[in-house]
């Protein structure tokens, strides 16, 4: 009897998309013409049903050469729609006149698992800058909860997982001028990938001492040593920017763009910049100005090589920002989370015959001198003995220390009769 073993799996993608520049021309006095570059990452997975031969019973004299191997496969995936809504009040005194920019961010993200559900958590991050009737500039910040449940069958809270959040639509509209509120509603998708830690029980080769058996064998590419990690990169900078002076600093806009990514043994090497728009008053109105501050931050565990697939994403934890007769104090916290794994090639079993087999071993007792690359293993097989009794008569200690030009006595095996 065979035993057989299933890795389940499904063809699968995810996608990244990252907004890298916005250009805007006025058309005739009348039209904005509006163009936006955007950079789009996407990742296709090939999970496929694998079964692997993991035992064979019931069959005299197999000699198997086993390997424990742990591989990380999909448990599952799925998605939910959430909604973050809420009515911001501003001052009593502003009548608002326009909305003039929004900014949103996604952070304080965090996971909990329990049997067949995912609790994803997070805040919608909202900065609103608005005009009032009487011609001021005003800026209001919030942030509203974000939860959802995700159900994934066989869940459970030794699971890896991997988390995105993609803001599908966002509306922001004032509320009647008596109100002074502003409502805000996001469509939020989360999407789950969760990933287990299996161990499964290879055969890495066979042989039949009393039969003729035959089989094949087919390399197959797995993930193994998926980890995910997170670490903190503090940013503290002056920036000059002469023409704010000391002019009141309206809104910033700060995004981080990765340029490069150097993976070493133990550790993985970041460069790259934060991007920084800042919005100031400047002469009854207001103006702009563009900074960009690089950074080279390393991300150390000794779960990362130079083998490595790694998939990472920034989140601005934080930034803050001090105005001081043109020189701006920059305070900014980037949180690197690295989804990282391996691709690891493994041979399986495939298909296993056995046809009965002429006994062509008449020797009782064969000496043999160790050549390169040999094993006990190879030998036995070679042979149709067992690594057990070329140790036994050996007097090996360690079945994995032989030399070339080492003498081996070979024994035959003989099957050993059991009294009743």
């Amino acid at each position: 009897m065979i035993d057989i073993e299933n890795c389940m799996s499904e063809m699968t993608a995810s996608e990244k998309i990252n907004i890298k520049r916005i250009e805007t021309k006025i058309l005739n006095g009348r039209k904005i013409n509006v163009k936006v570059i955007l950079e789009v990452e996407t990742k296709v997975y090939s999970n496929d049903t694998i079964q692997i031969v993991s035992n064979i019973n019931n069959v005299e004299n197999i000699q198997m050469l086993n390997n424990q191997r742990i591989v990380n496969s999909l448990v599952g995936e799925g998605s939910t729609k959430v909604y973050a809504k809420d009515t911001i009040s501003i001052d009593n005194v502003d009548d608002l006149a326009e909305i003039m920019k929004v900014r949103i961010n996604i952070v304080d993200k965090d996971i909990k698992l329990s049997y067949n559900k995912v609790l994803a958590k997070a805040d919608l991050e909202t900065s609103i800058l608005y005009l009032t009737e009487d011609n001021r500039i005003k800026n209001i910040n919030t942030k509203i909860p974000i939860m959802g449940f995700i159900d994934i069958e066989n869940i459970s809270d030794n699971n890896n997982c991997d988390i995105d959040y993609k803001i599908k639509n966002f509306v922001i509209k004032p509320n009647s001028g008596d109100a002074h509120s502003i409502y805000i509603e996001a469509e939020i998708e989360i999407v789950c990938f969760a990933y287990e830690a299996k161990n499964i029980n290879l055969i890495e080769d066979l042989y039949s001492i009393s039969s003729d058996l035959n089989f094949t064998q087919k390399q197959i590419t797995t993930m193994v040593d998926k980890q995910n990690i997170k670490d903190i990169c503090d940013i503290k900078e002056q920036i000059t920017v002469p023409d704010i002076g000391n002019n009141q600093l309206y809104n910033v806009q700060t995004t981080s763009n990765i340029q490069n990514v150097t993976i070493r043994n133990g550790k993985v090497i970041y460069e790259g910049e934060v991007n920084l728009e800042f919005l100031y008053e400047a002469n009854n109105g207001i103006d702009s100005r563009d900074a960009q501050i690089p950074f080279r931050f390393e991300l150390n565990s000794d779960a990362i090589n130079e083998n490595c697939d790694i998939d990472t994403n920034i989140d601005i934890r934080r930034d803050d920002f001090v105005v001081n007769s043109g020189n701006i104090s920059t305070d900014i916290e980037l949180e690197f989370n690295a989804s990282v794994s391996r691709n690891d090639k493994i041979n399986i079993i495939d298909e296993i015959s056995m046809e009965e087999n002429e006994d062509r071993n008449i020797y009782s007792m064969v000496i043999y001198f160790v050549k390169p690359g040999d094993t006990i293993w190879k030998i036995a097989k070679k042979f149709r003995s067992t690594v057990e009794d070329i140790t036994r008569v050996n007097n090996i200690e360690d079945s994995n220390k032989i030399y070339p030009g080492e003498q081996l006595y070979i024994p035959k095996f003989v099957k050993k009769a059991i009294a009743v």
